[in-house]
C-alpha cells in the first residue's frame, strides 16, 4: 500500500485539510490571527450591542488557563490514537458501504408488491438513506477535517476523499474548514450563520427578504445538499458583485461553478438514472420509477437529517454570536472560549451520537476539528465540568429540544427587534414603503 505524507502540526485555525496531527500543545502558534501572550486587559462587561459578555467575570490569567488546561486535554487523546481508533473508522466505512449495496440491492426489487405494500422499497428506501446519512456525517464530514489523516492510508485520506454529496469536496473544505472553523459565529465573517438566507441573531441586520425565511428554512432543509453547493460556490456573493469583478475573477468562479456542475450531474446520473436503469430487468419502467422514488426519498431523509443536526449545533438558544472587533488578535484561550460558548450539543445514545457524525459532540468538535470523531464522548464530560467550573454555559439538549428551539428562533428572527414605543408592524409597513419608493426611483433613474 502506498503511503500519503505526512503532514504537519498546524493550528485550529488554520486550514484544517492541510495538516491535521494536533499533537502540541503549540499547534496555536502557527497561526498568524492568534497571540500566544495572555490579553492585556480584562473582558468588557457588555459587548457593542448591548449584551452581556458571557466571559466578562474572567480575568486574563483565567482565560489563559482555560487553553493551557484544554490543550493538555487534546495532547492525551491525540497522543494516544493508535490501531483501535484505526479500527474504528475502517469498521464504519465497511458497515456504510455494505449498507448502501444492500440496499441498493434490495431496490431492484422495490416494485415488488407483498400484500399490498412493496416491502423491498421501504427497507431499501430506509437503508440507503440510512447509508448516505452515515457516509455523509461520520465518515465523510471527518474525514475531510483530516480526523484519519495520521493513519497515512490514502483511501481514508482528506486531500483524496470525495463525498457522495452535491458540494465538491475541495470547495466545502475552503468554507467550511477554512471560513467556519476560523471565524465561528462571527457576525459579518461566518457565513454559516443563516448561510446568507436566514437571520439567526437580533445583531443580524433585518431586511424584508427575512420575513419569508421560515419557507426559506424548510426548502433548504429539503435540499440541504444543493443549498450547501451553492453556498460554497460563493453564488449568492457572486451575483451581488459580478458586475464589479475582473474578467479573472469570473473566469475564475466559473471555473468552480463548472466543478460543481459536474459533481451535480454525476450525483442524479448515479442515483436517477443508472440505478432506477438497473431496475429495468426486474420488473420493467415500473420498477424503475420505483427505484428511482426511492432514490429521490433517501436523499430527502438524508438533506433533513443532516440540516437538523448543523442547525442544533449551531443556532439553539443559548449559543453566543460575536463581533468582528472581539476577534482581533485574539489568544488561544479566546479562540477555545468562542468555540464553546459558539457551539452546542445534543444529548442521545451511542448510536444517535454515530448517526450524527458525533457532531452532536459539536462544542468538543469546535474545539479540535481533527480530534478523531470516536474520542468525542471521552472528552466531553471533562468539556464540561471545566466551562461549568468557570461559569460557562454549556449547552446541550435532546434533539427534538434543540430543533424546536432553532424553529422558533426561525420564526421570532423572520420579524424586525422590537422597538420601544413602535409596533413591528409598523416597522415592517415603513421598511416596504422606502424599498417601494427606492425601486421606484430606480425606474426613471
Amino acid at each position: 500500500m502506498t503511503l500519503a505524507p505526512e503532514r504537519p502540526t498546524i493550528a485550529p485555525t488554520e486550514p484544517h485539510h492541510v495538516g491535521s496531527t494536533h499533537a502540541s500543545t503549540r499547534h496555536h502558534s502557527g497561526s498568524s490571527r492568534l497571540r500566544n501572550e495572555a490579553p492585556a486587559a480584562a473582558p468588557a462587561a457588555y459587548r457593542k450591542g448591548g449584551r452581556p459578555n458571557p466571559i466578562a467575570h474572567l480575568t486574563p490569567a483565567q482565560i489563559e488557563a482555560i487553553g493551557v488546561e484544554l490543550d493538555a486535554i487534546q495532547k492525551a487523546v491525540m497522543d494516544s490514537r493508535g490501531a483501535k481508533d484505526a479500527a474504528y473508522i475502517r469498521r464504519v466505512i465497511k458497515v456504510q458501504r455494505s449498507l448502501e449495496l444492500g440496499s441498493r440491492a434490495v431496490l431492484l426489487f422495490s416494485g415488488v408488491k407483498v400484500k399490498g405494500i412493496r416491502p423491498a422499497w421501504w427497507i431499501g428506501t430506509a437503508g440507503l438513506g440510512l447509508a448516505k446519512i452515515l457516509e455523509n456525517m461520520e465518515i465523510g464530514h471527518n474525514v475531510m477535517h483530516g480526523q484519519w489523516d495520521w493513519m497515512r492510508d490514502p483511501n481514508i485520506h482528506s486531500t483524496a476523499w470525495e463525498w457522495d454529496n452535491a458540494s465538491p469536496s475541495s470547495q466545502w473544505k475552503r468554507t467550511h474548514n477554512q471560513m467556519h472553523h476560523t471565524f465561528t459565529n462571527v457576525i459579518g465573517r461566518d457565513n454559516d450563520l443563516g448561510y446568507g438566507i436566514m437571520r439567526v441573531d437580533e445583531d443580524q441586520r433585518w431586511s424584508l427578504f427575512h420575513l419569508f425565511q421560515p419557507i426559506w428554512h424548510v426548502g433548504n432543509a429539503l435540499l440541504f445538499e444543493y443549498g450547501i453547493a451553492a453556498y460554497d460556490l460563493e453564488l449568492g456573493g457572486y451575483m451581488a458583485k459580478r458586475k464589479r469583478m475582473t474578467p479573472e475573477a469570473k473566469a475564475e468562479w466559473r471555473a468552480e461553478a463548472m466543478k460543481t456542475v459536474h459533481k451535480i450531474r454525476a450525483q442524479m446520473t448515479k442515483d436517477y438514472v443508472v440505478h432506477p436503469t438497473m431496475a429495468l430487468p426486474f420488473g420493467g419502467p415500473a420498477n424503475a420509477v420505483h427505484t428511482l422514488t426511492a432514490n429521490v426519498v433517501a436523499n430527502l431523509m438524508r438533506n433533513l437529517w443532516t440540516n437538523t443536526v448543523i442547525i442544533c449545533g449551531h443556532f439553539p438558544k443559548g449559543i453566543e454570536t460575536f463581533e468582528v472587533a472581539g476577534i482581533d488578535n485574539e489568544t488561544r484561550g479566546e479562540w477555545y472560549l468562542r468555540q464553546m460558548l459558539g457551539s452546542g450539543n445534543i444529548s442521545g445514545s451511542k448510536a444517535m451520537h454515530v448517526m450524527t457524525g458525533n457532531l452532536s459532540h459539536q462544542i468538543e468538535h469546535h474545539l479540535w476539528p481533527d480530534m478523531p470523531s470516536n474520542r468525542y464522548a471521552e472528552v466531553a464530560p471533562k468539556v464540561r465540568e471545566l466551562m461549568e467550573r468557570h461559569g460557562l454555559k454549556y449547552v446541550s439538549g435532546p434533539l427534538l429540544t434543540q430543533a424546536a428551539s432553532v424553529y422558533v428562533k426561525v420564526v421570532e428572527l423572520s420579524l424586525p427587534n422590537k422597538v420601544p414605543g413602535r409596533r413591528r408592524r409598523d416597522l415592517i409597513r415603513l421598511a416596504a414603503k422606502k424599498a417601494w419608493r427606492t425601486r421606484s426611483l430606480g425606474r426613471f433613474s
